[in-house]
């Protein structure tokens, strides 16, 4: 039988279920990665499960969140994490080291391997060949502690590339393009496969800005073949014996496919407030800008910061633009520092931050009142930036760079001839940063640091025979996780503290919610399509489960988040019907009758709307090990039941 490379790697991974799209499929995960600002909930939900040991090939718990110390809550998580790396066989990248995603991409990351972790961008290393894919921070803990991870068997999607890039078009106009053909919730229950003789125009680096802004699709993941260009990156990290080719079988059987030629591309922007509002430059161009900030796990390559260099050597940013820079990497910004270019950046005007996902998950950076920014990031959701009112744009470094010396958005093809910038033949290699586990023998000595900050993982209860409660929240289309459990400079310190969490739930949409719900005990969410996009964070459902809510009620369900609902105890539904949305308003009494039953033996489920006196038939979006799991309380009660 003819395969598709993600095919191929399910396949070889395989532990349990159908390969037939829409089936529950449990994989092997050979890799796994941590960040700060989920990491702490993972660990702890790890040490819950006894296990003394991770069972993976490699896990690597990364600090690049959290990173802005204010107090003592961010310190304390970091060493924890350190600690707890230690003992049960982690590798610790130290803050300053860099962007988990750029830096596994430079260090661990090998073609054909699984790899999930609790970052919604995890599937950056697809750009490497790799089945790469983002998940709560409890499914993480699961599969360090050596249990499978389970998905929906995803159908496949080829994008089929054509031609060349012309100058100063880049891989960030690739992935708009995409967004912009398929929307960002258009790649939910699909795998996106990049294929056709386009591919060896594009190096890894590229090839992994367009992977990691698959997350934007909905996508489970996106992957490109391992080639000779993948060889040649790998070799220039000093991997080279971990590359092998991976490709798909050249009659294998896609069901969708979309051509892009890639000379026909131009520089292109994801409009407020959505990654897939994209326009062209050219029709931008001449609107004034107040701010640009560069980097993030998209964009902040060697390459993406030459680029940027070049353009900005031996000029000035403009007076009233702001530019931030930060590398993606303590390996990119050594690089940048000993070839002169980090001297231009610093030259130019250009604010240069550490090696940190910074302003992109709103740790400082924000713009002005309805300021304008240019970012070289992957989400422009509202409030993300920390301004309630900015207004930002998503865009390539060539276009932040040239807008930044303008002061207006700039098509970068107007300056003139590119500076080529090839890809180097040896990359700087110093691992100093990253610290090994203790050996096995010494584990058992090695202290847990646990600061005040660090709470429990919320208490979880079985299913009752029947829910009853206020729908205390109505919520539309796209709600994002950043809705749900906002981020930012003020709120990621207490990632690992749900109580305190608790009172900024839903802030962005309503926040009065947390009070209603410590008033009634317990709530249902009604939202609208796409519900839950986003980051992997499982704080937007650990906290919900916290202040009482029992089910969400949706037109549809991102898919990390109705993941880490189940796994959290939450039963997601969706409607039959999505005009019955409508007949729901906030406030109005809802009940399931015998829901448990129901669940149990696979019956039709009805939401009595006791309030209007009106039957909503509905459908729990779940796989039967899901179901189970729903029953149990969530997965921590199912896996210690079934261990």
């Amino acid at each position: 039988m003819s395969l598709t490379l993600a095919q191929k790697i399910i396949q070889s991974h395989l532990v349990s279920g159908d390969m037939q799209a829409g089936s529950d499929i449990a994989l092997r995960i050979d890799q796994t990665l941590t960040q700060d600002a989920t990491g702490t909930m993972a660990y702890l939900e790890f040490e819950a499960m006894g296990v003394p040991r991770v069972k993976t090939e490699r896990s690597v718990a990364y600090i690049d969140h959290n990173t802005l110390q204010t107090g003592f809550e961010n310190a304390d998580d970091h060493r924890f994490i350190q600690s707890i790396a230690k003992k049960h066989g982690i590798y610790f990248s130290r803050p300053g080291n860099g962007i988990c995603h750029q830096v596994h991409l430079e260090r661990f990351g090998i073609p054909g391997k699984t790899l999930i972790g609790s970052d919604s961008h995890t599937p950056t290393g697809g750009g490497l060949g790799m089945l790469a894919m983002g998940a709560g921070g409890l499914d993480v803990a699961v599969a360090m502690g050596g249990g499978a991870y389970h998905i929906t068997m995803p159908k496949m999607v080829l994008v089929r590339l054509s031609g060349k890039l012309s100058p100063w078009v880049s891989a960030k106009d690739v992935i708009l393009e995409v967004l912009r053909i398929m929307s960002v919730k258009g790649g939910v229950g699909k795998i996106i496969e990049y294929g056709g003789e386009g591919v060896r125009s594009l190096t890894v680096p590229e090839r992994a800005t367009i992977t990691n802004m698959g997350a934007e699709l909905g996508a489970t993941t996106s992957i490109f073949p391992s080639d000779d260009v993948t060889r040649a990156f790998m070799e220039a990290q000093g991997r080279g014996g971990d590359w092998k080719e991976l490709s798909s079988d050249p009659d294998a059987q896609y069901d969708e496919i979309i051509d892009i030629d890639l000379s026909k591309l131009e520089p292109l922007a994801a409009c407020p407030h959505s990654p897939d509002n994209v326009k062209p430059i050219a029709e931008l161009a001449g609107q004034k800008i107040d701010q640009v900030c560069i980097g993030s796990c998209t964009n902040s390559s060697y390459l993406d910061m030459m680029r940027v260099a070049s353009i900005l050597k031996g000029k000035t940013v403009h007076p009233d633009v702001s530019l931030a820079i930060a590398p993606g990497s303590k390996q990119v910004y050594n690089m940048l520092a000993q070839n002169g270019a980090l001297a231009d950046i610093i030259a130019a005007g250009a604010r240069v931050l550490e090696c940190a996902c910074g302003p992109c998950i709103g740790m400082g950076q924000s713009p002005n009142s309805k300021g304008i920014s240019l970012r070289t990031f992957n989400r422009n959701f509202e409030g993300r930036s920390g301004t309630a009112d900015g207004q930002i744009y998503l865009v390539s470094p060539e276009t932040a760079a040239a807008s930044a010396l303008a002061g207006v958005f700039t098509d970068p093809r107007t300056l003139g001839e590119e500076t080529a910038i090839p890809m180097p033949n040896s990359f700087l290699i110093n691992d100093n940063m990253i610290v090994p586990p203790a050996p096995m023998e010494e584990a058992a000595d090695v202290e847990i640091l646990r600061g005040p900050n660090i709470k429990p993982f919320p208490t979880t209860t079985a299913l009752p025979e029947e829910i009853q409660a206020k729908a205390l929240l109505k919520v539309g289309d796209n709600i994002t996780t950043d809705h749900i459990m906002p981020a930012g400079a003020k709120i990621l310190p207490y990632r690992s503290n749900i109580p305190y969490l608790s009172n900024f739930c839903f802030g962005v949409c309503d926040k009065e919610f947390p009070d209603r719900c410590r008033k009634e005990g317990k709530a249902i969410v009604v939202g609208g399509h796409n519900y839950g996009q986003g980051s992997s964070r499982e704080h937007a459902a650990l906290v919900p489960l916290y202040l009482g809510v029992k089910a969400v009620l949706a037109k549809s369900f991102a898919r990390i988040h109705c993941a880490n609902l189940a796994n959290a105890g939450i039963l997601p539904l969706v409607f039959k019907n999505e005009a019955d949305y409508d007949t729901i308003d906030q406030m109005d009494e809802l009940a399931l009758p015998d829901i448990r039953e129901k669940l149990i033996h696979h019956e039709p489920i009805l939401v009595k709307n006791l309030t209007k006196n009106v039957d909503i038939p509905a459908e729990a979006v779940l796989t039967d090990r899901q179901i189970d799991m729903v029953l149990a309380g969530g997965l921590l009660n199912y896996t210690k039941e079934n261990a």
